[in-house]
């Protein structure tokens, strides 16, 4: 299969200030620092090249107001200790270094990881003619996992840009690896945009007895 800008779109996952910079962006993230600025930054030079290169750019934001929460959801914050993120009007729910453009569409979760979650996304998917999801944003164990999974089994095409993501709980190397495994994911960098008009390969893994 051949994949062209006419069916390709990058979705970028929950690029908002709690989750990219600021004190609760920073007391929740584990690892090195340096590691969410770059996934961070290189997520916003993404949209400019898709935009450059006329690919739809959709975005995707994670409101996480006590409202929304459901009852395991808030038992889960309760147990941990964990306070709500990316409250609606605030400025943790805010694009980080990004703002969508008019004719950019946004699509809300609400104390939910999976983008598709949002009902819109599909049918603007398809109406789109798009067949092909490009993910960069965070976290990539969190949403933009649990977002590649509905894609891959509504028949989405998947590209999961690694030095546009980077793991919340997990090690970068084996989330990747476990969409690529799992979802047919292939996993590229940055610099590998455009897509356009350009196959869209299987990416390599390493040689295991399948389970599914």
């Amino acid at each position: 299969m051949t994949e062209t800008a006419g069916t390709t779109a990058l979705l970028v996952v929950d690029l908002q200030n709690d989750f990219c910079a600021g004190p609760v962006a920073a007391a929740r993230f584990p690892g090195d620092p340096e590691r969410l600025t770059r996934a961070a930054a290189n997520s916003v030079r993404a949209v400019e090249l898709a935009r450059e290169t006329g690919l739809d750019v959709l975005f995707v934001r994670f409101l996480g107001d006590p409202v929304h929460q459901g009852p395991a959801w808030r038992r889960r914050d309760a147990l941990l200790g964990k306070r709500p993120k990316c409250l609606e009007g605030s400025w943790g729910a805010e694009f980080h270094g990004v703002r969508p453009r008019p004719g950019e569409e946004v699509f809300t979760k609400r104390a939910v990881f999976d983008a598709f979650l949002d009902e819109r996304l599909e049918p603007h998917l398809r109406r789109r003619g798009i067949d092909h999801l490009v993910l960069a944003g965070l976290f990539a164990d969190v949403c933009v996992d649990s977002t590649a999974r509905t894609a891959f089994q509504r028949g989405f095409h998947l590209t999961v840009l690694r030095d546009c993501t980077t793991a919340l709980h997990l090690a970068d190397a084996d989330i990747l690896r476990f969409m690529a495994r799992v979802y047919g994911a292939r996993v590229a960098d940055l610099s590998e945009l455009p897509f356009a008009a350009s196959p869209l390969p299987a990416t390599p893994v390493p040689s295991v007895v399948e389970q599914r």
